[in-house]
């Protein structure tokens, strides 16, 4: 129970999957270039000239001081957003890009969050809102203002849900990936979490000199009030959402969590219209890992239907 409720607490980020690179970029000169404002994209939108298709061009946007790294590889609209979960940064994606844009044409879109990668980090406790703020500076500045759809893993869905209330008309729809989802978030199910917590984050305030006992730290800070309020969020019914759960979820080591997640996702999936449930079988959280033709799949169906 403590090992499945400390990966929960980052949302299923395991000693191993901290230490993570940022993702390859197209060319030295693509990487030294900032992005800028630009207009917005229309549908017609086509790799820029000379630009290889498949291959992923850096943008270093900005947003309130601080720099955030965005992999763009050209393609249409719909655009598809690829948003990691807790504690991994946009290479997480890196097999299931080009193999996505392949089958879609779409414009993909990977980022590191404040603090992962090669973006810089933020100090104060982690703030879902703020990451929400990242997200949406670094679409706009891109120049996208419509037709996304955002696939979403793990702590990701928390941005998600943020994001498609504060921008139901720029998202055509989203595949929620082993998602955190409110319903989960009762006030039992915090307590359960953060007492099950304690030991691995008292070890992380004795040596906070690595980047994964930062994040742990940083998410604790504010995990309570952020979750108390999340439970209160509701997804808009304007969006479609496919809701993808793991057979074992991120508590594959505590039954009751584990149903728990899975009830979650089902609540969810019957709570709006336009909205699908798919059970990952045999899969751990990392769904994309074990299941990536499955996640191809339902983004596929997705950017068809809803670009």
């Amino acid at each position: 129970m403590r090992r499945a409720s400390t990966a929960m607490l980052l949302l299923a980020v395991t000693a191993g999957a901290l230490t993570v690179c940022g993702e390859a970029v197209a060319s030295p000169s693509a990487a030294a270039t900032p992005s800028s404002a630009s207009a917005p994209r229309t549908a017609s939108a086509v790799p820029a000239s000379g630009h290889q298709a498949g291959s992923s061009t850096l943008h270093m946007i900005k947003n309130h001081g601080h720099r955030l790294a965005f992999h763009v590889t050209s393609g249409h609209l719909p655009a598809i957003v690829l948003d990691a979960g807790g504690g991994n940064d946009s290479s997480y994606w890196k097999d299931l890009v080009p193999k996505l844009s392949a089958a879609t044409g779409s414009e993909i879109i990977t980022y590191d969050r404040a603090g992962m990668g090669d973006s810089d980090p933020v100090p104060g406790p982690w703030n879902v809102h703020a990451a929400t703020d990242d997200l949406a500076a670094g679409l706009h500045q891109l120049g996208l203002n419509r037709d996304v759809i955002l696939a979403s893993h793990s702590e990701a869905g928390e941005i998600a849900t943020y994001f498609a209330r504060s921008h139901p008309t720029m998202v055509s729809g989203a595949v929620l990936i082993d998602a955190s989802l409110p319903e989960l978030y009762t006030d039992s199910e915090i307590a359960r979490i953060v007492a099950a917590t304690q030991p691995a984050l008292a070890a992380a305030e004795a040596d906070p000199s690595t980047q994964a006992n930062r994040q742990l730290i940083a998410t604790a800070e504010s995990y309570v009030p952020m979750h108390k309020a999340y439970h209160h969020v509701t997804w808009p019914d304007s969006v479609p959402a496919t809701v993808m759960v793991s057979e074992k979820t991120p508590f594959d080591g505590s039954p009751q969590d584990a149903q728990l997640w899975r009830d979650a996702a089902t609540e969810f999936a019957h709570a709006g219209p336009h909205r699908t449930l798919v059970t990952a079988a045999g899969s751990s959280h990392d769904i994309p890992i074990d299941r990536p033709g499955l996640v191809l799949g339902e983004i596929e169906k997705m950017a068809a239907t809803r670009g």
